[in-house]
This record gives C-alpha cells, sequence and structure tokens, in this order.
C-alpha cells in the first residue's frame, strides 16, 4: 500500500454542481478500498476521451490516458489486449461514447472485452457550452437546436441489452454510495462492464429536479432474467415522466474477448506457430 494522494493538484475547472465531482470522488474511495485490500493502483489504468468528463484524467493520480473524441474504448480495448493484468477503468460522455464513439461501444459490448465503461451522462455537450446529444430528451434546446430538437433520445440500457453487454447498470450522480457499489461490482465483473450514469450538468440541464423525484433503486429485480432486464430498460425513455430504475439491469458469465485463441499469440508464438507448420510440411 503506498497511501499515494489519489486527487492531483491540478485545478479543477468543472462548474460548481457538476456531477463529474460525484463521479471523480467515487472512483477515488473505489480506488482506496483497491488499495486497502492489497491491489496495486500501478495496475489500473483510466481512460478518458474529449469533453468535460475527460478532465477526470487530470483529477486522479493513477495512469491514465487521453483518447481522441469517441476512441475511449478502443484504447482500453488495446491496453487490455497488451496486458490482460491490468484493470482498464473508461469514462466517457454521452456524447463522446454515444455519437462519435458509438461503433466501438457496440463492439466491445459484443466482443466482451474485460473493461469498464462509465458513461457521464449530462445528456448534452457541455464543454462545447450546450449542444444537444444522443440522450438529450425530445424537444432540448440548446445551441444547435434554439427551437428544440426533434429528435427521439437513445435508450442505452437497452442498447447496451441487445448489444450482448454482461453488465449493465444505471447510476445517478445524487446516489454515490450506490454509484460506488455499481464502480466495484463493474471492475470486480469478469467481461463487458456498463455504467450510465446520470450526471447533472449545473450549467447547460440542470435536470436534479426533473430525475430526484422519478429515480428508484431497483429491489427485487433478478439480474440475470434477461427479458425482465429488457422490460426494465424500458420502463423510462429517457424522455418521459416514468419513474427511472438505477441499479444493475443485468449481469452474466460469458467467454471474455482475448481469452481464447488470442491468448496463445504471446512474444514468441508466431516462431513458434511457423515452426510447428514447417514439421508438418516436412512430414508430408
Amino acid at each position: 500500500m503506498t497511501g499515494r494522494p489519489l486527487i492531483t493538484k491540478a485545478k479543477n475547472t468543472w462548474c460548481p454542481g457538476c456531477g463529474n465531482f460525484t463521479i471523480q470522488h467515487t472512483l477515488k474511495n473505489v480506488l482506496a478500498e483497491m488499495e486497502q485490500e492489497g491491489q496495486s493502483l500501478d495496475k489500473v489504468v483510466l481512460v478518458s476521451g474529449i469533453g468535460c468528463h475527460a478532465k477526470i484524467a487530470d483529477y486522479l493520480n493513477i495512469n491514465s490516458f487521453y483518447s481522441i473524441h469517441g476512441r475511449t474504448i478502443p484504447v482500453a480495448t488495446g491496453i487490455k489486449l497488451a496486458n490482460p493484468g491490468l484493470t482498464v477503468i473508461c469514462c466517457a460522455g454521452d456524447g463522446d461514447c454515444y455519437a462519435e464513439g458509438l461503433d466501438h461501444l457496440l463492439f466491445a459490448a459484443k466482443r466482451n472485452i474485460d473493461i469498464t465503461v462509465i458513461v457521464h451522462d449530462n445528456r448534452v455537450y457541455g464543454l462545447t457550452t450546450g449542444q444537444y446529444t444522443p440522450t438529450s430528451p425530445r424537444g432540448f434546446k440548446g445551441k444547435s437546436t434554439p427551437l428544440g430538437t426533434e429528435e427521439t433520445p437513445l435508450n442505452p440500457i437497452e442498447l447496451m441489452l441487445a448489444g450482448g453487454a454482461t453488465y449493465v447498470a444505471r447510476g445517478y450522480s445524487k446516489k454515490m454510495d450506490l454509484l460506488r457499489a455499481q464502480i466495484r461490482e463493474s471492475i470486480a465483473h469478469k467481461g463487458f462492464a456498463f455504467i450510465d450514469v446520470l450526471q447533472i450538468c449545473a450549467t447547460f440541464f440542470p435536470a436534479a429536479d426533473y430525475y430526484s423525484p422519478r429515480v428508484y433503486e431497483m429491489t427485487g429485480h433478478d439480474r440475470t432474467n434477461f427479458e425482465a432486464a429488457c422490460a426494465k430498460a424500458r420502463e423510462w425513455d429517457y424522455t418521459s415522466d416514468a419513474p427511472i430504475a438505477l441499479g444493475t439491469f443485468y449481469q452474466k458469465a460469458s467467454p471474455v474477448f482475448g481469452e481464447g485463441k488470442m491468448a496463445a499469440w504471446k512474444p514468441g508464438a508466431v516462431e513458434r506457430e511457423r515452426a510447428v507448420q514447417d514439421l508438418l510440411r516436412k512430414r508430408t
């Protein structure tokens, strides 16, 4: 245990009231617990993208990588495949992950790569001062849609269930204890783990008054039941006044990408394979 300070001295420029603070300090607390339990934080890598969320890489004192817009997941995939012993965590924004990076998100879920993806879903492009994103509610008025967007928002929970993710959860930046439990579970999960965090943007989409009366933590939900998970995911469509379920929708064990035949391709494996093929040709 190093006892390192987990919050850096970098000046924090998030707006007062931003939900990113909750995610940052929840992740910090989880990392501290991991270290206390004997896990080396030198084996943890945080990958972030472009947007307000991405500054978390500056504020947490662990190995990190800034990717370009929408490319957190391919970077994290490469890191995990190159060194399977690392714990790899992605922090991405809703615009970052559900727009530019949507194809990468879907294929990571399909492959079941062993990484954790935490989406800071504030439902607005906050860094560029208020454009709508794939999860913004219909009618959202922002810099790019002054009359209100006509698009139906994406349901990330339903999308990840359809995409094959093996751990699917929804958190809320005003429910820190629940978020902590979800992040711990997602890191411990063997396979692709996804958490969509309803994160308050205090400046461009201050939605706490909308979320807080509607959110509830699921009890008695069977997270191994795919059909039940799909039904729960459809209760709220990211725009209606329906109750908003928080918690883990689905979890299952499934083969992890990179641990099958690919695991044999270690340094020297290509040369060994060629030698085997040469030997077989000589015998025939």
